[in-house]
């Protein structure tokens, strides 16, 4: 294949090739780099490619493999190497282990905050959380359905007020 019409021929598949980016990724950003990576890898190997070999299966194995050495790398980095007396940390890349002692605060807080509220906004709010459907909701406590709209907004408002410390910036 002459090289102007390799070149267009690969240009042309990019197109193809950028859902795969990102479905690999996750990430457009990610993506985009990991095509314009796979674009340039082609080009420079171009003698490698062989007349009747499906092309576009030969760039989708060059973004694999990419991805593959760059996720590798990553883990490597990630790895810790134990310089200590003990060998405390043995190559370990999670060395503390969450016993989810903060959620547990959260709820208590939450739970608390809920358990503050009024019984008219509680008892809306609780079905809601708990799955129902505002129609049902109306249905079971026979209040009109924007009157059980309203008590669920309210009781989200006050619960907003009440965990401030637990809102994300």
């Amino acid at each position: 294949m002459q090289l102007i019409n390799f070149s267009d021929t690969v240009a042309g598949l990019s197109f193809n090739l950028k859902p795969y980016a990102i479905n690999l990724t996750r990430n457009i950003d990610e993506a985009n780099d990991l095509l314009q990576e796979t674009m340039y890898r082609a080009l420079i190997n171009k003698e490698k490619y062989r007349d009747g070999t499906n092309l576009k299966a030969w760039l989708f194995t060059i973004m694999r493999n990419i991805f593959i050495n760059g996720y590798r790398r990553k883990a490597r980095q990630n790895t810790i190497i134990d310089t200590t007396d003990n060998n405390y940390y043995i190559n370990s890349n999670n060395n503390s282990i969450k016993n989810k002692a903060e959620g547990a605060f959260v709820m208590q807080d939450a739970m608390k905050a809920v358990n503050g509220l009024n019984e008219e906004y509680k008892v809306p709010f609780l079905m809601h959380y708990k799955g129902f459907k505002y129609q049902e909701i109306a249905e079971d406590l026979s209040l009109p359905l924007g009157t059980v709209k309203s008590r669920i907004f309210f009781a989200r408002k006050a619960l907003k007020k009440e965990l401030v410390d637990y809102r994300q910036n």
